[in-house]
């Protein structure tokens, strides 16, 4: 069996992040990484792996989208334990929104040729969590969504099960394989990656294909093809100095006051 796991370069959530003129995230002002949610997907595909359930053939390849960069990502998937990375890289992807995205990765996983596809619930930098939905509907498979739970069963021509837990309920969801899968962070817990799969990430393949590899046409792609936009945007607010409270016995009233004149009461 062999499973992809779709996996995203961010800019760091703990960076001072912004935009580029044409409103394209700035990612060259911040240092990158392997989106954290995806973590969770890599580590799920690695324990289907590792345990079995996936067959004795299992093999996980990483595949992400951009620039030379995005390496990154995939050396962290291989030093956590993928077998191999897959790298979509092409100058006409810039600027590509969730539609432009999901027909690139959905064209690479044909070529992948994957039974099971795995993704994070969303990426970190954009946060809309669509485009696992919109890669299963371009590639005709089930979409079983925010699992914290995967079993697989009857190998590559078997079932894929999920446990989805909501406010107020749990649901079992079943799908026959090839499948789309995409994991919350409460299903496992990523591993740090070893001495020893830092040393070996190093031995494995990685391959890099452009659009024409994929057969996409540049002109599906990009920031002149992407069907959302940010139309402006404008730099956060400098943070304000709080309001001091000085309890002389009144300070309770005064508390309350003030939350009421922010209507928090």
């Amino acid at each position: 069996m062999k499973i992809a796991v779709c996996v995203k370069h961010v800019p760091d959530a703990q960076g001072d992040r912004g935009f580029r003129a044409d409103t394209t995230t700035d990612r060259e002002a911040v240092d990158g990484l392997l989106s954290e949610l995806d973590e969770y997907a890599v580590e799920e595909a690695v324990r289907l792996r590792e345990s079995g359930a996936a067959g004795d053939d299992a093999e996980v390849v990483a595949l992400t989208i951009g620039p030379a960069d995005a390496r990154d990502a995939l050396k962290k998937a291989l030093q956590m334990g993928a077998d191999a990375g897959v790298l979509v890289s092409d100058d006409a992807i810039h600027g590509s929104d969730a539609v432009g995205t999901s027909l690139v990765l959905a064209k690479a996983l044909e070529k992948v040729g994957a039974d099971l596809v795995l993704t994070g619930m969303a990426s970190t930098d954009g946060g809309m969590g669509v485009v696992p939905a919109m890669v299963a509907e371009r590639l005709g498979l089930p979409q079983v969504t925010y699992a914290a739970e995967v079993t697989l069963s009857g190998g590559a021509g078997g079932t894929v099960r999920i446990r989805r837990d909501g406010d107020a309920s749990t649901e079992t969801v079943e799908a026959s394989l090839p499948a789309l899968v995409s994991v919350t962070d409460q299903i496992n817990e990523p591993r740090y990656p070893s001495f020893k799969g830092i040393m070996a990430a190093k031995k494995k393949p990685v391959e890099e294909w452009t659009l024409a590899d994929i057969g996409v046409d540049p002109a599906d792609v990009g920031l002149d093809a992407a069907w959302t936009a940010a139309v402006e945007a404008e730099a956060r607010p400098p943070k304000q100095a709080g309001t001091v409270v000085t309890d002389e016995g009144d300070g309770a009233a005064k508390l309350v006051e003030f939350l009421a004149s922010q209507r928090l009461v």
